[in-house]
């Protein structure tokens, strides 16, 4: 009983909601009379609900005259099949809904398999998406490793143990050069390498020295765990909601909400 244009909620692409159905049920459920009754008043409020939205007029169905001309309207511009469909929803030819939703049967296929297209559109988007975030983890955890100045009042920590590791990771992943010295900025090879790295592969992997002095070969899954064990080193020593990274006191409340904020993000993005 609430089958209404103003009950209209458009929530997405080519997505239609009825809002407030019940409400009346709810309300008035120890009076409650002839149901079949209410559902013909309800497939009648339906047939007028899609004159409205196939007229884009409320004025539509406000009288026999406005229903007669906005019919020729839906004849002009909708298929056969739609409009005997609002006659018979106008006339209460239709018993039940159950023979509104046999009379739409096959178009209700064809919405079914665009949905199905839909869904497996969505999917592959969703799957980028999770891709992309698994990068921007190990890129930030990265980050927040390489070349960092000073940790634990030793100015050459990134430059030593498990972190100079990584720095000549990253200087193979991102600062590769072809022979005449121009930069290699092949995305491709930098994507293979993040993905074996988040996920630890067994592959050896060759790192270089800049000056080629020296040269280590080591694993993937060795590398991650570098990463982990190190960025797990900061994190154990950093309190981000206590703590703020500026001395610049008139900032502090802004500062303690970024804070507080940058935690929720950690903990969400699992970092």
């Amino acid at each position: 009983r609430v089958i209404h244009p103003s009950k209209i909620l458009i929530t997405g692409k080519n997505r239609l909601r009825i809002n407030g159905v019940g409400i009346f049920d709810v309300i008035n459920y120890e009076g409650v009379g002839n149901i079949s009754h209410f559902q013909n008043e309800d497939l009648l409020a339906l047939g007028k609900l899609f004159l409205c939205l196939a007229t884009k007029s409320l004025q539509a169905t406000q009288s026999i005259q406005h229903i007669r001309k906005s019919l020729e309207i839906v004849s002009a511009h909708y298929s056969p099949d739609f409009e005997h469909l609002l006659i018979n929803l106008l006339n209460q030819n239709f018993s039940n809904v159950e023979e509104v939703i046999n009379r739409i049967s096959l178009r209700t296929i064809r919405e079914i398999e665009y949905l199905h297209s839909y869904t497996d559109y969505l999917e592959n988007e969703l799957a980028k998406e999770v891709e992309n975030g698994r990068m921007l983890r190990i890129l930030t955890k990265l980050g927040f490793i390489n070349e960092r100045p000073e940790f634990d009042m030793d100015p050459r920590w990134s430059e030593t143990g498990d972190r100079y590791l990584l720095k000549l990771f990253r200087d193979y992943v991102f600062h590769q050069v072809y022979e005449d010295g121009s930069p290699a900025i092949d995305l491709a090879h930098v994507l293979n390498c993040l993905y074996r790295l988040d996920v630890g592969s067994s592959q050896k992997v060759v790192l270089m020295t800049r000056d080629e002095n020296s040269v280590l070969v080591v694993s993937y899954r060795d590398l991650k765990r570098c990463v982990e064990s190190t960025f797990s080193e900061l994190d154990s020593k950093s309190d981000l909601t206590n703590s703020t990274p500026t001395n610049n006191n008139n900032n502090n409340n802004n500062n303690n909400n970024n804070n507080v904020y940058a935690k929720n993000v950690n903990n969400q993005y699992g970092i």
